[in-house]
């Protein structure tokens, strides 16, 4: 399987994101998984083995535990085979780099405005992440 094809599949870029924060078993990144999306333990275990297969994690056999581990080999060459494609998307982020904090700068504490409520959204980091991006081409 191509490495592109691999993080394709938002289940298998979750236990990247797991592992990103270091070593896991087995277990914990099971458990993390079925909560959030809501699929089975063998499944959890097939996308764990595709992982492996295709060289973005090791496994460690640990007492009865089975220990995962991200390998940087394979996220540096996903980086590499980026980086000539780097140059549509960075100036765009620098450009927003330099709004925020030049907005952040003048605009003062936010303060809001009496009876108004805080929302509280739910859901998953993923999906947080992207209502923030929704928000972000909305201009919010």
């Amino acid at each position: 399987m191509h490495v592109f094809d691999v993080l394709a599949d938002p289940v298998r870029r979750r236990v990247l994101d797991l592992l990103s924060a270091g070593p896991a078993s087995a277990g914990t990144v099971t458990a993390a998984v079925v909560a959030e999306f809501g699929i089975t333990q063998p499944a959890v275990s097939r996308q764990l083995r595709v992982l492996r297969d295709a060289g973005f994690v090791d496994v460690t056999p640990d007492g009865t535990r089975r220990v995962y581990r991200l390998r940087g080999e394979t996220l540096r060459e996903v980086d590499d085979w980026l980086r000539p494609y780097r140059r549509f998307w960075e100036p765009r982020l620098d450009a927003l780099a330099t709004e925020v904090a030049g907005a952040g700068a003048t605009a003062g504490p936010r303060t809001r405005p009496p009876g108004l409520a805080v929302r509280r959204t739910a859901g998953t980091r993923q999906e947080q992440r992207h209502e923030g991006a929704r928000r972000l081409r909305r201009g919010r």
